[in-house]
């Protein structure tokens, strides 16, 4: 009898999981999408591939572009003070020595100068009177204005300040007046 009890529990069982199994069957049947519904998915994940690697595309070339602008800055900045030195010596040869000495450095220094300028780098145009901007000037000191119409901008230019390629790389160190 007890046999017979665990057959027909066991027969029971077996009939529950089927009937479970074919619901689960027919769940899975209805919840496969469609065609149409699985080309759509992969459209949808193709555009947005190509999106991305033209996103990368544009994006490497504007880097390497960049790159390539700017791979010499380096070596311009170091070149300042070159520069800056050639200034400082036309001004003694021309207070203290003769003409010929400074015609040959002054030929020297424009040679240069003119060099560095094809290579993209420019001089700021700043003057005594101009209005200080932080973006292109870098205040030393302030000193008590000398006129009323001096306050607040540039009394004097202590060193030049230059662009390379419209970006600065050395700022203008300025004296302002308070």
């Amino acid at each position: 009898m007890e046999n017979q009890d665990i057959n027909e529990e066991s027969i029971n069982n077996q009939e529950e999981n089927n009937i479970q199994n074919e619901a689960v069957s027919e769940e899975n049947v209805t919840a496969k999408p469609s065609a149409e519904e699985l080309l759509a998915e992969e459209k949808d994940r193709y555009i947005r591939l190509y999106a991305e690697f033209e996103n990368y595309k544009k994006r490497t070339a504007k880097e390497k572009m960049e790159f390539f602008q700017y791979a010499n800055q380096d070596l311009m900045i170091s070149m300042l003070g070159v520069l800056d030195d050639f200034e400082r010596a036309l001004k003694e040869i021309a207070k203290n020595g003769n003409a010929s000495d400074l015609q040959g450095v002054e030929l020297i220094y424009q040679k240069f100068k003119n060099r560095l300028t094809e290579k993209g780098l420019k001089a700021m145009e700043v003057k005594a009177g101009d209005t200080f901007n932080v973006d292109y000037h870098e205040a030393i000191t302030q000193i008590p204005a000398p006129s009323e119409d001096l306050k607040g901008k540039i009394v004097d230019v202590i060193e030049t300040g230059y662009t390379l390629s419209d970006k600065v790389i050395r700022f203008a160190k300025v004296v302002t007046g308070n």
